[in-house]
């Protein structure tokens, strides 16, 4: 029962993703990603002030451990910016599949920010994800596109956010890291915005979906965790790897994405990396 309710909540959390997708899409054309995270960050920020005192828990909410949440926020805000250059570069599909490597640059940084041993099978599983990226993305010599670039370097900026977050989980509630997310991404998001002076304003059609941004991005996260607490990840992870599939058919039927085969081909691989990974450590 309890892994049904974790897949329930896994399947939230693929829809959240798939949905910040859609939207970030919405509004590439017209705000650039410094301004998408600013406001997502103001309506993220709101939401948890929100709930967090009608709950109760934003006395939980203080400045031990600050420069850990900093270091944490720069690593998610660097990665989560690049997701948003790459997202109207590259088709959808390209560009989760780089996503999908996250997990394995947790297995390589993991050993120096962690002190996590290095062994033999994990390298075997980072370079099985490493042969996937080069089979989705094909580099050519002076033609590597901006996209998959920003798309996998995303990655490693995720990968950092989430070692560094393990560790602040041991000391910090789910609300204080939440709070510090939003807050300190709405002050990141202020300064490299408007460092030319010029901050697009939300205009009637793009404000729906800057909300829905916000909103999904939250979500996102609190299903995943929430998902996590009921069951391990060996057996809700893999729930995740269903976001790859339903991404393509939506980048096939809204934006006329062809299915590249070679993606598919390094999909497969990049995921069953992470699966042999999450075995292992279960």
């Amino acid at each position: 029962m309890a892994h049904t309710r974790a897949a329930l909540w896994m399947i939230g959390a693929i829809v959240s993703f798939t949905s910040m997708a859609v939207a970030g899409r919405a509004v590439s054309g017209q705000l650039d990603t410094f301004e998408i995270m600013f406001y997502r960050s103001i309506i993220g920020f709101l939401i948890v002030v929100i709930i967090a005192r009608l709950a109760g828990t934003h006395r939980e909410v203080d400045f031990n451990h600050f420069r850990m949440h900093l270091l944490r926020n720069i690593f998610h805000f660097v990665g989560q910016n690049l997701w948003f250059l790459a997202l109207p570069l590259i088709p959808l599909a390209q560009l989760f599949a780089l996503e999908f490597t996250s997990p394995i640059w947790v297995v390589l940084l993991a050993s120096i920010f962690l002190g996590e041993r290095l062994t033999r099978l994990k390298l075997g599983i980072a370079a099985l994800g490493f042969v996937g990226v080069l089979v989705v993305a094909r580099p050519e010599i002076n033609a590597l596109s901006i996209g998959i670039i920003a798309a996998a370097v995303a990655a490693i900026g995720f990968a950092g956010a989430a070692i560094i977050t393990r560790k602040l989980t041991v000391q910090n509630s789910l609300t204080k890291i939440l709070f510090f997310l939003t807050g300190l991404q709405i002050l990141f998001g202020l300064i490299c915005a408007g460092f030319d002076g010029d901050i697009a304003l939300p205009s009637s059609g793009t404000l729906p979906w800057l909300i829905l941004i916000g909103v999904a991005g939250l979500a996102a996260h609190f299903c995943m965790t929430k998902s996590l607490t009921l069951a391990p990840a060996s057996v809700v992870m893999p729930v995740d790897f269903v976001r790859l599939p339903l991404i393509a058919v939506i980048g096939m039927l809204f934006y006329g994405e062809i299915l590249d085969i070679y993606v598919l081909l390094g999909a497969v691989l990049i995921l069953i990396a992470n699966y042999l990974n999450l075995k292992q450590r279960g």
